[in-house]
């Protein structure tokens, strides 16, 4: 059943949006973001497993929020789970690692034809999402959305607004597409350092997940209609590449958002194109010390995940990266900012340029935007929406709806044609 078969079903209930996780760093950012930009009316709740922490949460959101409701909710409880998805149209929930604690309520979401939003970067955790819940959403019309936040929506609507325009054009279909991280201020939160902590843990406790966690299509929706991915496996090298305006190296995040956007092409039909191959990179720039800062930016990332992979190693680090829960000041997470590039060829030979960019610690203050608008897309745009249910991206759940948003919240999406002289 699709979701706006099911809408009259969703409008019954007392909510528009739970946000799950309320209490903790960027589910308070979450609440202050929609407490500050929800349209009047909008039904929203704060959940969680401290009455008495949430209540302190919504206090501090101000005038706007004093009347949201408090749902108490035990994230390993399937009961309660269930309680919490049946009394709203969505959730966004950033209780992580969503491994550990995050099925339970895909599930109950999934089931009760609820959509859902979060913030995984976790690969083994959506693919067995897609694996136990695809086919319940696509039957009750749930829209179950992983990764709106950093991880990965620039990187899956940046290529969306990329194709977009070249099938505007009559330029083809995309072939060879790059994402360049061009400026990348800000941290990483406990919560994703804990994250990768679990899926690190996994894996070294199960090698056969790790043939999962290297398969460049593991979120295929049909993996034996995917090539062999020989061809598209992630970079750990640096090199100079003038096409991409100078020194590349890897990006910590290409082996997450990569398997999202490869999603999103076979969820569409593969309208991206059947030649469609695409790779994220660190970009260092064409200045004589860029080759020597690639270098030292490649060696540390492979050593961080060498020592992340290793157990008495890891211990160390845990003592030195931030837990869960903890994150910047106001101050920092206002100083940030990302950019990203998305270079993008197509079949008849055309080329674009396709950039995201916002101010705000990625990790937090433009992961609260991304997450707080994906969550209000879907609750208030479903006439909007792609008529389209089932274990989703935000490219093929959202689309030009969360695009719209995201650009009146301040972000900054543009394509441009690249012509021969460019």
């Amino acid at each position: 059943m699709s979701p706006r078969q099911q809408h009259s079903n969703r409008a019954d209930r007392d909510l528009d949006i739970v946000v799950f996780g309320a209490t903790g760093f960027v589910g308070r950012l979450l609440a202050e973001y929609l407490a500050a930009h929800s349209p009047a009316g909008t039904r929203i709740a704060l959940a969680g497993r401290s009455r008495e922490r949430l209540e302190s949460v919504r206090d501090q959101l101000g005038p706007a929020a004093s009347g949201w409701p408090i749902k108490v909710a035990d994230a390993g409880s399937r009961r309660s789970m269930s309680e919490l998805a049946n009394s709203t149209r969505v959730v966004a929930t950033t209780v992580g690692p969503y491994a550990k604690f995050g099925m339970p309520l895909v599930g109950a979401c999934a089931k009760a034809g609820t959509h859902y939003a979060d913030l995984t970067g976790e690969v083994l955790f959506v693919h067995r999402s897609i694996d136990a819940y695809h086919d319940t959403a696509c039957e009750t019309g749930a829209r179950i959305v992983h990764s709106c936040g950093f991880d990965s929506i620039p990187s899956d609507i940046g290529v969306w607004r990329a194709h977009a325009q070249a099938q505007a054009d009559g330029a083809g279909s995309l072939t060879d597409t790059a994402l360049i991280v061009r400026t990348m201020k800000g941290g990483f939160s406990g919560g994703t350092i804990d994250s990768m902590r679990n899926q690190l843990a996994e894996v070294g406790s199960d090698r056969s997940l790790s043939k999962i966690v290297a398969d460049p299509y593991a979120l295929s929706p049909d993996r034996a209609a995917e090539p062999d991915g020989g061809d598209e496996r992630d970079s750990f090298a640096i090199s100079y590449d003038s096409d991409l305006g100078g020194w590349v190296g890897p990006f910590v995040m290409a082996s997450y958002n990569t398997r999202i956007v490869r999603r999103s092409n076979a969820l569409l039909g593969w309208q991206y194109g059947r030649r469609f191959r695409y790779r994220e990179l660190m970009g260092f720039g064409s200045g004589v010390t860029a080759p020597a800062t690639a270098a030292t930016m490649t060696v540390g990332l492979g050593a961080f995940a060498a020592a992340m992979g290793f157990g008495p190693t890891r211990k160390l680090l845990d003592r030195m990266l931030p837990a869960p829960g903890e994150g910047p000041s106001a101050e920092q997470r206002r100083k940030g900012r990302f950019r990203v590039d998305i270079h993008a060829r197509t079949t008849d030979g055309a080329r674009y340029v396709s950039t995201v960019a916002a101010q705000g610690d990625p990790g937090y203050a433009a992961t609260s935007v991304m997450l707080g608008e994906s969550a209000l897309s879907l609750a208030l745009d479903e006439v909007h929406l792609p008529d389209r249910a089932g274990v989703l991206t935000p490219a093929t759940a959202m689309g030009g709806a969360l695009a719209d948003r995201l650009e009146a919240a301040d972000f900054n999406l543009r394509v441009r044609s690249v012509g021969e002289g460019d």
